[in-house]
């Protein structure tokens, strides 16, 4: 039989690992205790470590309001024709600059021109009338200046059918300036210079006043070389607001420019819906670069118009019970309840039970205990 021995190298491995592999386990053992103390400690220093504190006091806030806007024409007109018409004529399409007064459809209607030839005709007729019974009333006016020829009955009778043909003649000359009115109708005209921006009907077609013959207006018309630009501005901010304030706004067609207007009309009331005040500044846009129906982001100075408390952002809590912030009073944590006001940047203004002077911590948070110690 043969007696194989392993070497010595091989006879001894699994004894070294025997002795080195407790030995790792020790010290990772060490190792994780002493982490754990470190963190424990490390967290006793921060726990005792004081929140920061600053002074109160009051200053002047000036901040900006940056909200959308809106690009309107500065006047808009739908026109529909007066009276129930075909289309004769359109001078006029999309795109077309107009003047005020510039004609831009004729319409026609035939049974109009027969109106007034009847009102013509009964105005010829009634003035023949009425010549001669004022021709009767001044023959036995000069007779009745003979005593015993005129009685005076015959004369008021004579003189009651001249005032009463004279009547039926104004009214029938009314009646034929109605016709003539309702002719000129018939002629569309620019009330104002502007752009037609809408087109809806073409030669031939019917049209009237809206739902009697068309639906759609024949034009739109918008004035484009004035523009108002309207915004909605929320009720905590329009105290802020009046007449003439400066206001910068920038449309996405043209990033680089940087447009500036000023505010000519307020509403001087809240919407119902939106709690907001509609505000309008008028834009002069003689180039057009600017269309109606762009939205605008419209920068506005909010001007201070007294000092009020101002603190960083850090500095207030909110909780489901409330906005608080943190007062140390005489070493203890004293929660005041505040409102916000303002913002800008990183600092808030706020409203409450608050003096110059008081001491509030920095980072306030709900680990601060009302009547915990601040040092």
């Amino acid at each position: 039989m043969v007696n194989r021995q392993l070497p010595s190298a091989y006879a001894q491995r699994p004894t070294a690992g025997i002795i080195l592999f407790p030995l790792f386990i020790l010290l990772t053992v060490l190792a994780g205790c002493e982490s754990s103390a470190d963190k424990k400690q490390d967290d006793v220093v921060a726990e005792k470590a004081a929140p920061q504190i600053f002074v109160l006091r009051k200053e002047k806030l000036s901040s900006e309001l940056n909200m959308p806007g809106e690009l309107i024409a500065f006047q808009q007109v739908d026109l529909y024709a007066k009276v129930n018409s075909f289309v004769k004529k359109l001078n006029v399409d999309v795109g077309s600059e107009v003047h005020a007064g510039q004609l831009l459809a004729v319409m026609d209607a035939p049974e109009i021109n027969s109106q007034l030839s009847t009102a013509d005709s009964r105005i010829s007729s009634l003035e023949a009338t009425y010549n001669g019974s004022k021709a009767n009333y001044n023959r036995l006016l000069e007779t009745s200046k003979t005593p015993g020829t005129i009685s005076p009955n015959e004369l008021d009778l004579a003189y009651a059918k001249e005032q009463s043909d004279l009547a039926q003649l104004q009214a029938a000359k009314s009646a034929s300036r109605e016709i003539t009115d309702t002719k000129n109708y018939l002629e569309i005209r620019a009330p104002f210079e502007g752009v037609i921006t809408a087109r809806n009907v073409s030669t031939g077609a019917y049209v009237g006043p809206s739902g009697k013959g068309s639906e759609l207006p024949l034009f739109t018309l918008q004035e484009q070389k004035k523009l108002r630009l309207v915004v909605d501005v929320p009720e905590a901010y329009t105290s802020y607001l009046k007449n003439k304030n400066e206001v910068s706004f920038t449309v996405k067609s043209l990033p680089d420019d940087t447009f500036q207007a000023s505010i000519q009309r307020m509403a001087g009331a809240l919407d119902n819906k939106l709690r907001s005040q509609r505000i309008e500044m008028d834009v002069i846009n003689k180039d057009k670069k600017m269309l109606p129906g762009m939205i605008a982001e419209i920068t506005i100075s909010l001007p201070g118009q007294d000092s009020t408390f101002l603190v960083p952002s850090s500095a207030i809590i909110n909780s489901a019970e409330g906005i608080y912030i943190i007062r140390a009073n005489k070493g203890k944590a004293e929660w005041v309840t505040v409102k916000k006001g303002r913002t800008e940047q990183d600092r808030v203004e706020v409203f409450g039970n608050m003096s110059s002077g008081d001491s509030l911590v920095v980072k306030a948070s709900e680990e601060i205990r009302k009547g915990s110690e601040i040092n």
